[in-house]
């Protein structure tokens, strides 16, 4: 029985699992983080503009890939009951939505300059951001596509490949971004445009290398053969499931996003040591993530089994797992944050004590604000893992936009706390999410299963 695993076995299964899923997350991150750093080193208004732009994109991605988060359990489901035609249905129709959605989104990425226009952006960064776009944005029908396969992949536990395939992609990103930002190798100097090159580039590198594999290392499920026929009973079910987390995602993604814009009202100097400092806390983030993602799967295992003591167990464990992260991140940044975010600026950059001083602050409220962030990506993935999708995406739409939102904008502008209390304002938001869907867990969903848990 599983109901008595001792906690080091807890950890060691919790880190098997976990542990390429959260390398595979800071790869992807690295993409982000190589645009960045590059064009930090290229302009204070290439990084600002591509700051705002990534984040349009990102709302827009983070938003259609509820789908691709469905894909994951449905398939690990189907797995276990050996039902190979179900897992190629659900994944075909996975990929079915992400489609629809990623065409539907490239028009307000295509016309991108009018947006930004309406948000309240200086005309540079509403320029040089709707040209990123203009190019970028053909990345996202691939970039969701990537995002099925991986979940398809995860679910079969082939997380390793998720990892490798990443990394291929983050090594492409920085290689294009080196050549066409600054011109090298007798390559043309592109700036912003040729950062999105090398984004564009980057997702189609990864759609081809994940289908490559999972032709060649899957054939049983022949995931492939009649994509184009349409399944409605099973797309209806993906759709079902994958809604809701698509909510979830963009109200938490959205509250970062506003965020952005807010800073943007701040100038350019704010914006530019915003996107700095979100580069650090989204690389932190995403340790949280990767065991968030080990949660579900290992929720959703207790769960099929009703076993609620080791439902709670592994819960608690990967918690305090996570709790550690934050504090021994939190020490970092509070000991080196000008060497930090000195790392994202050139030495001859003339606005670069300006963005320092910025940035070193805000860099002090990530760290903060990451123990709460954790916190509710924990406990979000635990009741996905319990199939809990719903009232969770009520209580963080409340939590990010009722609260968060509202709070950043009174701390920065009413009351003159300007970046940082934009920040501590995306930290109440993040409490409060903390609070109430560890509350979901603990007080409702938990004694639930419990009460089900059949006979010994």
């Amino acid at each position: 029985m599983l109901k008595n695993m001792s906690t080091p076995a807890h950890i060691r299964a919790i880190a098997v699992l976990g542990l390429p899923l959260i390398g595979g997350h800071l790869a992807q991150m690295a993409i982000g983080v190589t645009d960045t750093l590059m064009l930090g080193w290229y302009a204070v208004e290439a990084l600002a503009a591509v700051t705002l732009a990534s984040t349009y994109f990102f709302v827009l991605f983070i938003f259609g890939s509820g789908f691709a988060w469905a894909v994951m359990p449905m398939v690990a489901s189907f797995a276990a009951a050996r039902d190979q035609t179900s897992i190629r249905r659900a994944t075909r129709m996975g990929l079915w939505l992400s489609f629809g959605f990623g065409i539907t989104a490239l028009v307000p990425l295509m016309f991108s300059a009018s947006i930004l226009r309406l948000m309240g952006q200086e005309d540079t960064v509403v320029t040089l951001g709707s040209q990123y776009l203009s190019i970028a944005g053909w990345g996202i029908v691939p970039a969701l596509f990537v995002m099925v396969l991986k979940s398809y992949l995860a679910a079969l536990e082939r997380t390793q490949v998720v990892l490798w395939i990443t990394v291929l992609a983050a090594l492409t990103n920085a290689l294009v971004n080196y050549v066409l930002i600054f011109g090298n190798w007798g390559a043309p100097e592109l700036g912003v445009a040729g950062a999105a090159i090398a984004s564009l580039s980057t997702q189609i590198v990864s759609l081809v290398g994940v289908v490559l594999y999972v032709r060649r290392a899957l054939p049983e499920h022949d995931l492939f053969r009649r994509l184009w026929a349409v399944d409605r009973d099973m797309m209806a079910r993906v759709f079902r499931l994958g809604w809701p987390i698509s909510i979830t995602s963009l109200s938490e993604v959205g509250l970062f996003a506003a965020s952005a814009v807010m800073m943007g009202w701040l100038g350019t100097i704010a914006l530019a040591a915003h996107g700095i400092a979100i580069q650090f806390a989204s690389i932190t983030f995403m340790v949280h993530l990767g065991l968030a993602n080990a949660a579900t799967v290992r929720a959703g295992n207790a769960y099929g089994r009703w076993d609620a003591p080791h439902l709670a167990r592994g819960a608690r464990i990967v918690t305090m797992m996570s709790l550690g992260f934050s504090v021994l991140t939190l020490g970092f940044f509070i000991l080196f944050p000008e060497f930090l975010i000195s790392l994202f600026i050139r030495e001859g950059e003339p606005a670069r004590a300006e963005i320092l001083s910025v940035g070193v602050g805000l860099l002090l409220m990530a760290g903060l604000f990451q123990l709460a962030d954790g916190t509710q990506a924990i406990a979000l993935g635990t009741l996905r893992g319990v199939q809990d999708t719903r009232l969770p995406m009520v209580f963080a739409a409340f939590s990010y936009w009722i609260v968060g939102v509202p709070s950043a904008y009174l701390l920065a502008f009413p009351l003159g706390f300007g970046g940082i209390g934009l920040w501590a304002g995306l930290a109440i938001g993040l409490g409060v999410a903390a609070i109430l869907l560890s509350w979901r867990f603990w007080r409702t969903v938990l004694p639930g299963i419990a009460r089900r848990q059949p006979a010994a």
